[in-house]
């Protein structure tokens, strides 16, 4: 059973989300911090460069399967062109109402 990308709990991660399955590159820029960061499988990523790769130019879409700690973490069917499909994990830090860092990775 999957949760509904547009009922996540917490409104800055919902963004986020959903202009990452609207291959919205200046909506998702928009749902972060000027200065977010982010790791995936515990290595430090530029936000942009990962983004580009991993989400805007493979087709990446996200399917939020379940949702812990007020929607900040996060387990999720995650798929791409370059990666096919994987069981991913997600946790987000959100300051003033926009996303300054996530932490993605298998799960």
């Amino acid at each position: 059973m999957s949760v509904p990308i547009d009922q996540l709990t917490d409104p800055a991660v919902r963004t986020l989300l959903i202009a990452l399955n609207a291959n919205d590159r200046a909506a998702f820029r928009a749902a972060l911090t000027e200065d977010a960061t982010m790791s995936d499988d515990g290595s430090e990523r530029d936000v942009d460069d990962w983004s580009e790769r991993e989400i805007f130019s493979s087709n990446g879409q996200i399917d939020v399967e379940s949702e812990q700690d007020g929607g900040l973490s996060l387990v999720a069917d995650y798929r791409n062109d370059t990666w096919g499909a994987m069981r991913t994990a997600w946790r987000f830090t959100v300051a003033d109402g926009k996303v300054s860092r996530f932490e993605t990775g298998q799960a």
